[in-house]
């Protein structure tokens, strides 16, 4: 029946296509901000092709008698998932980086095609890339004045219309005063007028605001224009605008309408303004140009010094961790009681996790759509659990739990891989797979570097141990973590090398470590803990050094171990790691989880 609504809905799209005289469509995840996360109202791709991965794009030809019709794009962290909830018969799967939107335009694209897109939700190196592959063909690209998806798409849910809340400076370490002082600076210095700021956490740790426009990301749908002045535009609808945050903002911030927002960049004729490609659509860029003003492509200025924690946000992450540490150490307990009996599911999994980290108290919301993977779901990276999928955590089995909380003072991210207890123990093969991520994350948690050194120079460090044994993981090893703001931040990250301007990694940056292996149809195994960059002091040493503080806190799952495979040093890492988490987390349990998490923080030998 579900496949029977897509496909309806895709007929539905193609008479509107060949209504607006186009021969096709390009259908991403995204919004106005370019968000990894979107809102309700611009989730298009899942209406249209029952997709619930975070990341993709769908290309709909108007004739649904050429051979391919319809092109679903995804990267290796969604090749097993769209297979499970796209329709193979209506779309055929393609992959990314192998090839790419433009490149399958260009083979694909009817002769003289007018391929459609929606100019509020794509880059300008995204639209240029595209028209050219089209341009050989004799096609062209049409920038909509209307999304087609949204003609068909009858109940669309409307954006949020959430109130704005102000994000407390006990938090936040600065004033949004001190912070839109500093980006003036920064105008002044580069010679320019203005900054366009679209993307929506950059906007909540400038404004120090935040909201519940985005499920599972507390930011505010909302755009901003800063002038070389200090003064400020800040473009939101204005249900959202409560007595406290004009008071908050103050007389250096205009509240002005969201849809005054176009009118206020053609305004900027003229002007030398600074725009970020990466998260200001092509619309911005083409208002900016047909008005006159100089656009100066910069990388959001925002960025950085919201990735760089300050010590209050770094204090704020050490207590959440260490509450959320306590909330998900109380879960294991209850799954290791429960689950070997076989009558524990995903989904109830992941309800008892989000019901123990409501019981802190301070819960905003999740950071993600917990991952609750059991056997062969667990070797779907970015699984999401639902009514079809939903299996028993059987006895003799792997359970990949990736799950984190959103609070007041940080944001968490955490992933734990634990053998469900059955009549024998873990098989070899995955006690050695399990072993080898291990080492790979002790590797990269205790990895000393100096300053100026990228992640993709650390990636391999993560990787070295599964390599040795002929497997790898196609994800990155890590991600910058935002502070009660996105679990997915940039400019920092640690993965491979993949072209293009990388970001060295500073003192304060938080990112995650999170090795893993996922064997297809048998099980995905993943440890993921938090790091926080912070200077090392060498005796002797030469320049400046960095390292990492291990900030998430819960026991790692020991009986998946293959202690022959660890080195002494390893091996004093796992204790000394769990000692600190014994001496945090421990004085928040009591009774049997308190006993419970005693034995798993217990010193281990290397010959157990």
């Amino acid at each position: 029946m579900l496949m029977k609504t897509h496909e309806a809905r895709l007929d539905a799209l193609r008479k509107e296509l060949a209504r607006q005289e186009l021969d096709g469509f390009v259908v991403p995840i995204s919004d106005e901000h370019m968000s990894e996360y979107v809102g309700a109202y611009a989730q298009r791709l899942a209406w249209l092709t029952g997709f619930g991965g975070s990341a993709g794009t769908a290309v709909v030809l108007t004739d649904a008698a050429r051979d391919p019709a319809a092109a679903m794009f995804v990267d290796g962290r969604y090749t097993l998932q769209v297979r499970d909830q796209v329709d193979g018969a209506l779309w055929t799967y393609e992959s990314v980086p192998e090839t790419s939107v433009a490149k399958w335009l260009g083979e694909h694209a009817p002769e003289g095609a007018r391929i459609g897109y929606d100019p509020w939700l794509h880059g300008k190196r995204w639209v240029k890339a595209a028209q050219e592959a089209l341009e050989k063909r004799g096609g062209e690209l049409v920038a909509v004045g209307a999304n087609p998806v949204d003609a068909v798409w009858s109940d669309r849910p409307e954006p949020s219309p959430a109130r704005a809340l102000v994000h407390d400076e006990s938090h936040a370490g600065r004033s949004s005063a001190d912070k839109r002082g500093d980006l003036a600076q920064w105008l002044e210095t580069e010679k320019l007028d203005a900054a366009v700021i679209c993307a929506l956490d950059s906007l909540a740790w400038l404004f120090n605001v935040r909201g519940s426009d985005i499920e599972r990301t507390p930011v505010v749908l909302a755009n901003a224009i800063v002038h070389a002045s200090g003064e400020a535009e800040l473009f939101i609808e204005q249900g959202k605008v409560t007595p406290e945050l004009r008071a908050h903002l103050g007389n250096a911030v205009t509240l002005r309408a969201a849809d005054q927002f176009a009118g206020a960049l053609e305004a900027l004729s003229g002007k030398r303004v600074a725009a970020d490609p990466d998260s200001c659509v092509a619309a911005v860029f083409k208002l900016l140009d047909d008005a006159g003003a100089q656009v100066v492509e910069k990388a959001d200025p925002c960025a950085l010094p919201k990735a760089i924690k300050n010590p209050a946000e770094q204090a704020g992450h050490r207590a959440a961790q260490a509450r959320d540490g306590a909330a998900l150490s109380r879960f294991l307990h209850w799954l290791s009681v429960e689950a070997p009996g076989g009558s524990v599911s995903e989904m109830e999994a992941a309800d008892r996790l989000q019901q123990f980290r409501e019981a802190t108290g301070s819960l905003r919301d999740l950071s993600f759509d917990t991952i609750s993977g059991s056997g062969p779901n667990g070797a779907i990276v970015h699984y999401r659990v639902s009514d079809e999928t939903n299996r028993t955590l059987e006895p003799g089995s792997v359970f990949l739990l990736d799950s984190g909380g959103q609070y007041p003072d940080g944001t968490t991210d955490v992933t734990r891989t634990v053998w469900i207890a059955g009549a024998d123990g873990p098989p070899q093969e995955v006690r050695d797979r399990f072993t080898r991520v291990l080492k790979g994350h002790i590797a990269l948690a205790t990895a000393v570097f100096p300053k100026g050194t990228k992640g993709s120079q650390l990636d391999v460090l993560a990787r070295q141990h599964l390599w040795q044994g002929g497997v790898d993981y196609a994800h990155g090893t890590g991600h910058g973590v935002g502070s009660f703001l996105s679990v997915h931040e940039g400019p920092q990250r640690i993965a491979k090398a993949s072209g293009g301007t990388e970001q060295e990694l500073l003192a304060g940056m938080i990112l995650s470590n999170e090795p893993g292996y996922y064997k297809t149809g048998g099980y995905g195994i993943r440890i993921e803990n938090l790091l926080l960059v912070e200077p090392r002091i060498i005796e002797g040493a030469e320049g400046e050094w960095l390292g990492f503080e291990t900030l998430t806190l819960a026991p790692i799952e020991r009986r998946l171990v293959d202690w022959s495979l660890m080195t002494p040093a390893e091996i004093d890492w796992w204790n000394g790691y769990h000692a600190r988490v014994l001496d945090v987390i421990g004085p928040q349990l009591q009774g049997e989880a308190r006993d419970w998490f005693e034995a798993q923080c217990a010193r281990v030998t290397g010959e157990e």
